[in-house]
């Protein structure tokens, strides 16, 4: 079986650096078995990726294209509590918030960025409940805001 951080090399991938939180809270904990992380932005190279509504400014595809960009950075504010990101065994949920224009309701296409992602590093481990919410404004202004649930191996 091929170990998560294989995968993600594989699709030409590495961890960034955790993001700094925006406040008081940590980028991600553990509780038991479970690795839960904060809302995740699109942060890339210490600066958020882009800005505004998705349905607007921001297209559903970039809008996807962000979402995965969250995810990674989701696995990386994990893989920093967990151990590694290969101490992770599968993910269990994902939160996607969109900031939509009014009548955006492709909310749906814009999580699959994340939820694919999660599917190309984790296989069959990567299948996961998901809710994606439209909301009318997120944190700096980021078109895309995403919370990971996860599973660690058993020791």
């Amino acid at each position: 079986m091929t170990a998560p951080s294989e995968r993600l090399a594989g699709l030409g991938l590495v961890l960034p650096p955790v993001a700094a939180p925006l406040a008081a809270y940590v980028p991600a904990t553990v509780v038991g078995r479970q690795v839960w992380t904060s809302g995740q932005l699109p942060i890339v190279d210490g600066r958020l990726a882009a800005t505004g509504k998705v349905g607007g400014a921001v297209t559903a595809e970039h809008g996807a294209e962000l979402a995965r960009t969250c995810a990674l950075n989701g696995l990386a504010a994990a893989a920093s509590v967990a151990g590694g990101l290969d101490r992770i065994a599968r993910v269990l949920k994902a939160v996607v918030f969109v900031a939509s224009e009014p009548g955006f309701t492709a909310q749906p296409a814009v999580g699959n960025g994340a939820s694919e992602l999660l599917g190309e590093v984790f296989g069959e481990g990567g299948r996961h409940v998901r809710s994606a919410v439209g909301v009318a404004v997120l944190p700096l202004d980021a078109p895309v805001e995403v919370e990971l649930v996860l599973e660690l191996a058993e020791a």
